[in-house]
């Protein structure tokens, strides 16, 4: 389900609290925040992206448990395997 990003609206018109929510898409977005009642606005946020598969696990010996073949390049035109169980060398 989706997290989204809403910030309550003071009684003087100013920027108040900002909250996150797990919700379904099919929810109606909240007008006021679940536990003070306040007037609540919908904000817009930047989609989290992350998985699993972050940079801090691309590691060689992850790539290879996972079922991936990783190439480096090694010299004039060639690659070497760094991880998996594909051929040892490409060359162009």
């Amino acid at each position: 389900m989706p997290l989204y990003v809403y910030q309550v609206i003071e009684s003087d018109g100013s920027e108040g609290e900002i909250f996150e929510v797990i919700q379904k898409m099919a929810d109606p977005v909240l007008t006021v925040h679940p536990d003070s009642g306040k007037p609540v606005q919908k904000l817009l946020a930047a989609p989290n992206t992350v998985t699993r598969f972050a940079a801090g696990n691309m590691s060689n010996a992850n790539l290879g448990r996972l079922g991936f073949t990783k190439y480096q390049k090694a010299g004039d035109g060639h690659y070497e395997k760094t991880a998996g169980s594909g051929p040892d060398v490409i060359k162009r």
